[in-house]
């Protein structure tokens, strides 16, 4: 197959966005982290899993592209499905990549602001505050401050902070996640409550909780609101959850998750049995044929009958914290099943 493939410079792609924004679709194949530090206006961060290369040796559709490190092979690859599958559609590489198309057109892109967080007063006599019955109701490290901003729309944070009404109201929080069995709900009169009864031990099945956590938190999003995820510490059983969210909605690896979140709250350390969870997680959400659920964004527009242009972003190098192994957070190795 000879894919027709050109290159389109920063000023032909705000021509075209200008003439042509609603059919064209923008594939944006650079890390998790590089995309939400920046990127165009519209544009969807898609990458290849390795799980996926290896098993499907380049043959794959463009419903199944999901993100991965290796970005030169993810815009081939994607290249290739929209040529087999998008017969109507020009395709472009984007000449100079985000870098060069932030620096002529900033207008057109979207740059990650600070996460959004709090630094009010810990005192547990002030207005709107709920005296808690669980020993995270006081003032240590993990209640400093206030809930963190993982997404424009999830936070993670500890159970005092979800004792402080007028925490949750400064953020927009509309709905709670309490991932624990013994911390009560304190505001059930004013927000929406789902519970996960979960203790932080070697024993509990926390993945068993995954879909449905990851469900509710969509069906908030969906109708505007904001989630507060918390356990007692936000240290182990939230960031589970929060790690899982991310995992299977942004397509990325755990390690990548964990480098995410710890960059916005870094205490989070999930217990060892539920690190194993979550790298079964991993296999299951990276895995070509568990991926059904995704829904390729990429696919609506594509649907519509009309002429696409798509237009990808080449990757460019950005500093990440680096690691001295995938998974250097973990003291030994942990064997995942290859398959669902």
């Amino acid at each position: 197959m000879v894919m027709e493939v050109g290159t389109l410079d920063a000023g032909g792609l705000r021509a075209l966005l200008g003439e042509r924004a609603a059919q064209c679709l923008l594939l944006d194949c650079r890390s998790f982290f590089a995309f939400n530090a920046g990127h165009i206006a519209g544009s969807v961060n898609v990458r290849f899993s390795t799980i996926v290369r290896r098993r499907t040796k380049g043959a794959m559709g463009l419903e199944h592209i999901v993100p991965n490190a290796k970005r030169d092979g993810t815009l081939v690859l994607a290249a290739g499905a929209l040529c087999r599958e998008a017969r109507a559609a020009q395709v472009f590489f984007l000449k100079g990549g985000y870098e060069a198309f932030s620096a002529s057109c900033p207008e057109l892109c979207s740059k990650q602001s600070t996460p959004m967080g709090l630094s009010l007063p810990l005192s547990t006599s002030v207005p709107d505050s709920a005296e808690s019955g669980c020993s995270s109701c006081s003032t240590p490290l993990y209640d400093q401050g206030g809930p963190v901003e993982i997404l424009p729309f999830l936070y993670l944070g500890s159970a005092h902070h979800a004792s402080r009404k007028d925490m949750l109201d400064a953020l927009g929080i509309t709905a709670l996640i309490n991932v624990s069995a013994n911390c009560p709900n304190h505001f059930e009169g004013h927000y929406q409550y789902k519970s996960i009864p979960v203790e932080d031990n070697h024993k509990a099945d926390i993945s068993s909780w995954f879909n449905e956590a990851i469900d509710f938190i969509d069906s908030i999003k969906n109708a505007g609101g904001r989630v507060f995820v918390h356990c007692q510490a936000g240290i182990s059983r939230s960031a589970t959850i929060c790690l899982a969210y991310l995992m299977r909605t942004n397509r990325v690896k755990l390690d990548e998750a964990f480098e995410f979140v710890k960059q916005r709250r870094s205490i989070i350390s999930p217990n060892f049995s539920f690190m194993g969870q979550l790298l079964q997680f991993e296999s299951q959400v990276l895995a070509p044929h568990c991926s059904a659920e995704a829904g390729s964004p990429a696919m609506a527009v594509l649907d519509r009958g009309t002429s696409t242009t798509t237009v990808f972003n080449f990757p460019v190098s950005i500093p990440v914290h680096s690691t001295n192994s995938a998974l250097s957070y973990l003291q030994s190795p942990i064997t995942t099943s290859p398959s669902c």
